[in-house]
């Protein structure tokens, strides 16, 4: 996944995810068979969320997520699940999640791509 990042990309990415739990594309998808009560939120771009998406996923773009959050979810002990295209994105949003209080924050490692390697289902438009 990281041969078309930056380096400087990948220390951010490595800095977050040391600081935020993540879970597998199969974690997600045991939560939510199990009818687990959490809220999946997709932060990649507006046209990454169009083309495809977890089911059930809520849309909130990496750049918009610190500014909205607090209207969607305004219990800061919500359980919350995010992924992006890979698992890095979602790793520094939740890092940015957890400095504004969030205390149950996970990001999905593996992203939608991963959703998509295992062949779980997907909602398009």
């Amino acid at each position: 996944m990281a041969k078309n990042h930056s380096p400087r990309f990948l220390d951010i990415v490595n800095s977050a995810k040391s600081r935020v739990p993540e879970c597998t594309v199969h974690d997600v998808k045991s939560r939510s068979d199990k009818g687990e009560d959490f809220i999946l939120i997709d932060v990649r771009e507006d046209h990454e969320f169009s083309k495809g998406r977890i089911p059930g996923a809520v849309h909130l773009g990496k750049g918009i997520i610190e500014r909205d959050i607090e209207q969607l979810v305004p219990d800061t002990s919500t359980l919350l699940i995010l992924y992006c295209g890979g698992g890095f994105r979602s790793a520094l949003a939740a890092d940015n999640l957890q400095t504004m209080g969030y205390n149950n924050v996970i990001s999905m490692d593996g992203g939608f791509s991963g959703w998509k390697a295992a062949e779980y289902e997907i909602e398009t438009e």
